[in-house]
């Protein structure tokens, strides 16, 4: 078993339609202002984007991001990762039956930043505690924001 490789899996329900979440998710230069770790996104082109996200345990995380898949037909966003943790991440979002939303996103990555690969057999529960965190604090900040919007 590789120590510093990771499989995220997050399930959220959302009382929005698909078609809206989608929307949401495809504008990941938006994400500051509804999830409160993604503390900065520069666009770099209109396939890329530089992140730098901190959740609750004291380091930052910068990766750019590539996008790999695009199709709102299917409900799918994919992209590559590079930087702190290097990998692939997917949205993927779905009608849940009652006029809301369901929505998965899947995570594989290796981490590549210094500290966090020293600490990889100690910090390992905290850094799956960490991403619990912050995927949830993302699911409610994306309910509030389409509630608002």
């Amino acid at each position: 078993m590789n120590r510093n490789h990771y499989v995220f899996r997050s399930l959220w329900t959302l009382p929005a339609p698909a078609p809206a979440v989608y929307r949401e998710l495809e504008r990941i230069e938006d994400y500051p202002r509804w999830w409160p770790q993604v503390r900065e996104v520069t666009r770099l082109d209109d396939t890329g984007a530089l992140l730098r996200i901190r959740s609750l345990l004291p380091y930052d995380l910068t990766q750019t991001l590539r996008e790999l898949r695009r199709d709102p037909a299917a409900g799918v966003l994919e992209v590559s990762l590079s930087g702190d943790i290097e990998g692939r991440a997917r949205w993927t979002v779905a009608p849940d039956g009652t006029g809301g939303s369901r929505v998965r996103y899947d995570q594989e990555v290796d981490v590549r930043k210094p500290l966090l690969r020293r600490l990889a057999v100690p910090g390992r529960p905290l850094f799956r505690a960490n991403h619990r965190l912050m995927m949830r604090a993302g699911r409610r900040g994306l309910a509030a924001h389409l509630e608002a919007v």
